[in-house]
């Protein structure tokens, strides 16, 4: 098992039904040295982008997850977004969706 920090669309319950086929128990968490950038994914998803400014943070939702839920996320997320592993404000160690600048 492991975490997927979340700051958009996964959020939603649709959504987590849709993918997941449940929806995700889950609970608030920032990631700090992050701005978040709404609509900068086809002029409609949101991104987060790294500042390495401890006073930039971005609000979001952690959830537990297996390797099944991963792959799932990730053909959600297109290969516009990439997932990387960043410290949480809780301390958790989380997957987290960026842009994939690739």
């Amino acid at each position: 098992m492991g975490y997927l920090f979340t700051y958009g669309t996964l959020q939603d319950p649709q959504v987590q039904q849709y993918i997941f086929g449940r929806t995700l128990k889950g609970e608030s968490d920032f990631i700090s040295g992050f701005k978040k950038l709404e609509n900068a994914v086809y002029n409609r998803y949101p991104l987060v982008m790294r500042t390495n400014d401890k006073n930039d943070s971005v609000p979001g939702m952690v959830y537990e997850v297996n390797d099944i839920d991963l792959a799932k996320a990730d053909i959600y997320e297109t290969t516009a977004y990439k997932r990387e592993v960043f410290q949480l404000s809780s301390g958790l160690m989380a997957w987290l969706y960026v842009e994939n600048s690739i």
